[in-house]
């Protein structure tokens, strides 16, 4: 089985050379610390985020016995590793197995959209965030889900599934239309409207 992993490579910040300050002349009324040559230090400045969440890493805590854990804050600011994980913005779609795949999709009230994907399948990638727009742009008028081919190959059977990604739109527990391949929003837009 084959492993793909991505990576993302960034170039390291280029900073502009500091203009060298003319020295004053000594003289006998020039303090000493004005001849120190000053420091100078770059600094990057970051674009400012909302809604992220911090995570520190385990060994910057301090754990005595019978106490909460507490920040050693000497070790924080020696260099401890600081994590940032992007808050859940879109709406989650549910993963559907053999054991919900009846009582969530085919006896829904409400049109059903089924992705059937797999982890390795690239074009899988591409249409799952536009799976989670469709969600959150109907949210109330159609549910949403998720099928792991791998996980669940007997539904992929069962309703034809022979590539991936493959959208199916269920209506009253009847498979209603598939659409095959990594489509744009809009394709999948007109054949939800029909049903909805």
């Amino acid at each position: 089985m084959a492993t793909l992993l991505e990576s993302l490579t960034v170039p390291a910040p280029t900073f502009p050379k500091p203009k060298p300050k003319p020295k004053p002349k000594p003289t006998t009324t020039t303090p000493l610390s004005a001849l120190a040559s000053p420091v100078h230090r770059r600094s990057l400045r970051l674009p400012h985020v909302k809604g992220l969440k911090l995570s520190v890493n385990s060994s910057t805590l301090n754990r005595s016995p019978g106490s909460f854990l507490t920040l050693t804050s000497s070790r924080l600011s020696r260099g401890a590793r600081i994590v940032c994980e992007a808050q859940e913005t879109a709406v989650e779609v549910a993963a559907v197995t053999d054991a919900t795949w009846k009582t969530v999709v085919l006896e829904s009230e409400s049109p059903v959209l089924v992705e059937f994907w797999a982890p390795w399948c690239g074009p899988c990638r591409m249409i799952h965030p536009v799976i989670d727009e469709l969600a959150a742009q109907y949210t109330g008028k159609l549910k949403c889900y998720k099928v792991n081919t791998d996980d669940c190959p007997s539904i992929a059977t069962q309703y034809g599934v022979r590539s991936i990604p493959t959208v199916i739109i269920f209506k009253n527990g009847e498979k209603k239309e598939a659409i095959i391949g990594a489509v744009p929003k809009t394709t999948l837009t007109t054949s939800i409207e029909k049903f909805l």
